[in-house]
């Protein structure tokens, strides 16, 4: 399952030619096919059994993620060529090929996000007479994203949409490993649910998620430690709480009071301003780069908070 670097690449680094910018409109099919390629190596084909011969282990599985994809678009099969008779279906080849012929890419992205869960769910159950390496698998999936220059990443279990790779390893993705941890559950579905409103263009429920997400990590933490704060309490109350209750040093107050009223101002004033409130007769249109924004600087507090909190144990 490793990525093989060969002459061709090698050439594309040295002469510049990998993409610098992402795009998002589009899956090359080239990445498709290395996607099936890499399901191939993964959870493999299924077969349905005969006579003595029992089904593949993997064969309910697939046939969950086809049932799945045909419910959620509103087909009865993907493909034309599906048999009627699900004992002639071999499910992987009919996702892979519904997958292949797929151009609008949210569809797409859709089918590589519930493949991955399906692969993951049969690594984890049949983990002793399979040997799937799903860190290795989705490592594979994320780097084939890079190299083709398409702006996604699947990370905890979702796909989600990349604007920066540097921003996106120093911040979204450190945020999203401390939130697995059970005890932010809350906070870690808030910010997951504020990226895929993102990636759909939902931008005023991305803003509000990204709030969300940010008051619910610093009431977790208040919660932990029994630091009083009213429940209705918004994010400059809790801001001021995490302040008082020594979260942040006492000799940092003054610049982290700074930094209260900045992620007031770039996390919650843009919400307040722009998609909590009715619009009138006016259509508000919030900026793609504000929604960046805000989702970058709500990983890096979420990131800060969490671990200085880790200081306090």
């Amino acid at each position: 399952m490793a990525i093989t670097d060969l002459f061709h690449k090698r050439q594309k680094r040295i002469r510049g030619e990998y993409p610098d910018f992402y795009q998002y409109d589009e899956l090359p099919n080239k990445l498709k096919v290395q996607i099936i390629h890499l399901w191939d190596e993964t959870i493999e084909a299924d077969y349905s059994g005969g006579g003595w011969n029992p089904s593949s282990l993997n064969r309910e599985y697939l046939k969950k993620c086809y049932k799945s994809l045909c419910k959620e678009i509103g087909v009865f099969k993907l493909n034309e060529e599906d048999s009627n008779d699900e004992i002639y279906i071999t499910y992987f080849e009919s996702i892979s090929s519904y997958f292949l012929s797929e151009d609008n890419i949210e569809q797409a992205l859709s089918i590589i996000e519930l493949m991955t869960q399906t692969i993951s769910s049969f690594a984890r159950e049949y983990r002793y007479k399979v040997s799937i390496n799903i860190d290795e698998a989705i490592n594979e999936l994320n780097q084939r994203f890079r190299e083709h220059g398409v702006g996604y990443q699947y990370e905890n279990g979702q796909i989600i949409r990349v604007d920066s790779e540097f921003i996106h390893a120093e911040a979204v993705k450190p945020a999203l490993q401390l939130l697995s941890n059970p005890t932010y559950r809350g906070a870690q579905e808030e910010f997951l649910k504020a990226h895929e409103h993102y990636r759909h263009g939902r931008y005023d429920a991305a803003l509000t998620d990204c709030l969300k997400a940010f008051e619910s990590t610093m009431k977790i933490i208040l919660d932990k430690h029994d630091w009083e704060y009213g429940k209705k309490d918004a994010s400059k109350r809790l801001i001021d709480c995490c302040l008082s209750n020594e979260l942040i040093p006492k000799f940092w107050t003054d610049h982290f009071n700074s930094l209260g009223n900045m992620l007031t101002s770039s996390i919650g004033t843009p919400r307040n301003k722009l998609s909590g409130h009715g619009k009138g007769n006016d259509e508000i249109e919030i900026p793609e780069h504000l929604i960046q924004y805000v989702l970058h600087m709500t990983a890096s507090t979420i990131v800060f908070l969490i671990k200085a909190e880790e200081t306090l144990n």
